[in-house]
């Protein structure tokens, strides 16, 4: 059995092929797995737990719940775009909310799962946002807004972000290596999972004389990709 790693899907309406991709996962390839952690940003916006009566929305949910009745452990954690889904979400798939970063052992191997955005140090006015509306205070004055008026606004954030996002030099939109190696360092130096970055690959960190592994996993914007994890080690596949 192996541990399967996802994260930045963005499912939506507007991506009809690689939802369909996510759905002919959870019904093919994702049955292997022991257990399947979702690491953020499974939908591209989350407007609340109360729009889970949108019928896209509650399609995905019962696809994961159906997934979860076959046997395999469902975690997932908050991403940049999802970081309002709640209990209600978790619940209805029959999975549960793992906090960012989050150990786990891996057949041995002591592993770091985190969604990536806060190692992105060098993006000042992200972070600064990411304070604001990680904000208990803040996200219950939001969520008692009208839905409609929710979404208007995280559509606004959205278009604002895309724009900003072609002014800015692509390094700064990447981990810095600085809080890579201190985030090593604080949980005793263990292998890293992480997305957000959409920059796949595998690289090794040397920190304090020892050698650590960092996994970053693919966005699915292209195609669809998985990080499997056994004993034997992990490795990323296509789907």
């Amino acid at each position: 059995m192996a541990v399967y790693f996802i994260s930045d899907l963005h499912l939506c309406t507007d991506r009809p092929e690689i939802n369909r991709v996510f759905f002919d996962f959870l019904r093919g390839p994702a049955r292997q797995a022991e257990s399947l952690y979702i690491l953020g940003d499974l939908f591209e916006y989350w407007a609340g737990d109360d729009d889970l009566s949108d019928p896209f929305n509650a399609s995905v949910a019962v696809a994961l719940s159906e997934y979860k009745q076959t046997g395999p452990v469902l975690r997932f954690m908050h991403g940049n775009r999802d970081f309002l889904l709640n209990g209600e979400f978790a619940k209805a798939c029959g999975g549960s909310l793992i906090d960012d970063p989050h150990s786990v052992n891996l057949f041995g191997t002591p592993t770091l799962l985190m969604h990536g955005d806060t190692l992105c140090t060098d993006d000042l006015d992200y972070q600064k946002f990411r304070v604001q509306v990680r904000n208990p205070n803040w996200q219950k004055g939001f969520l008692a807004l009208p839905l409609e008026q929710r979404k208007k606004q995280i559509e606004a954030v959205r278009q604002t972000s895309e724009s900003e996002k072609t002014r800015k030099a692509p390094e700064i939109m990447d981990v810095n290596q600085g809080a890579v190696e201190a985030t090593l360092r604080k949980h005793g130096y263990p292998r890293l999972i992480h997305g957000h970055t959409h920059r796949p690959a595998r690289h090794e960190h040397r920190v304090d004389g020892r050698i650590c592994e960092r996994w970053v996993l693919t966005d699915w914007y292209e195609s669809g990709g998985v990080l499997v994890c056994d004993e034997k080690g992990c490795r990323a596949q296509k789907l």
